[in-house]
């Protein structure tokens, strides 16, 4: 009896023991989302970014504290001071209110950061070497400021007067108007920077924009892309041509972009989080990554509502 009581005893620890190095063999990490708000380009990073991680660590491996700031920076601080909290393993942070939030909340945390433009002006960073060298790194929606100005150009080569619009509380905003600025002034034309605060006003400065400039250029500012149907409103009628700084707010109420896939943004970001959370790499010493390709794309309706005809090499936006 005592033998067949001992065979049992041993038998259960060897399974015990399996069980437990079969739970071990996978590691499981929570990963906070935060996402300044909702629309077509954020939505894009961050799905792309949960797919590249699940894919790279494993069905059931990961899971997803996801969460929307509306558009608000101090619903930022609050939804980061939770995942910091609840000691996730990663944050992710969607566009720049919700990275310099995520930068206040924590030194220790991984912090991964998409959909921002200029990570130096973002952070207050300078002399920028293109790493961070803190707890944070992530991938910059940075387009050719440059080749879109020609774009533009290209496509709207009676357009002399040029207004850019844009929401005056982003900073990459404010970068990219500065940046842009530059080469529409070397391409002949005149610009004047058009500053909405908020949701409040895009109407009233959108009005003031179109009834002065022959075109107008928005780069990629969140505030815009989320009130892209207030703009098209004023703008469509008053015959005034967008070129947009990517491919939401061309579809919303542009004319034309020269933009990059936030989706692949999303699924770059995600596999750098892979790395670092299975060890293979420290955020402090990770570049902060720039997508390598961009997609010349037009707003077919928008266009032939204009009287606009885009070069033969424009893909049309799917509607």
């Amino acid at each position: 009896m005592k033998k067949v009581l001992k065979g049992a005893l041993a038998l259960a620890m060897t399974l015990s023991l399996a069980a437990c190095g079969s739970s071990s063999s996978s590691a499981k990490y929570t990963v906070g989302i935060c996402q300044l708000v909702q629309h077509e380009a954020l939505d894009a990073a961050t799905e792309g970014f949960k797919e590249a991680l699940t894919e790279e660590l494993g069905e059931g491996n990961v899971e997803f504290l996801e969460e929307n700031a509306s558009g608000d920076s101090a619903n930022c601080q609050t939804i980061v001071d939770g995942f910091v909290s609840k000691k996730v393993d990663l944050i992710m942070a969607n566009a720049t209110a919700a990275l310099q939030a995520a930068q206040s909340a924590t030194d220790t945390i991984p912090v991964l950061g998409t959909s921002v433009t200029d990570y130096a002006t973002a952070l207050g960073i300078e002399d920028w070497t293109g790493t961070v060298g803190t707890n944070v790194s992530g991938t910059s929606d940075l387009a050719p400021l440059e080749d879109q100005a020609a774009a533009m150009h290209e496509i709207l080569p009676e357009a002399k007067k040029v207004g850019i619009l844009y929401c005056s509380a982003e900073p990459n905003s404010v970068y990219q108007a500065t940046e842009m600025t530059k080469y529409l002034k070397k391409l002949g034309c005149t610009v004047t920077e058009y500053k909405f605060s908020d949701s409040n006003d895009v109407k009233s400065v959108t009005e003031k924009a179109c009834a002065a400039e022959d075109a107008l250029y928005i780069p990629t500012d969140n505030t815009a892309a989320s009130n892209t149907e207030a703009i098209a409103n004023v703008a469509i009628p008053a015959k005034t041509p967008i070129f947009a700084g990517e491919e939401g707010i061309a579809k919303g109420c542009g004319i034309a972009t020269l933009s990059i896939s936030y989706k692949a943004l999303g699924e770059a970001t995600g596999k750098m989080a892979a790395k670092i959370l299975k060890g293979e790499a420290k955020v402090e010493e990770m570049p902060v990554e720039y997508s390598e390709n961009v997609t010349k794309k037009y707003n077919k309706t928008n266009c032939e509502k204009l009287g606009i005809t885009v070069p033969n090499d424009y893909v049309a936006i799917e509607e």
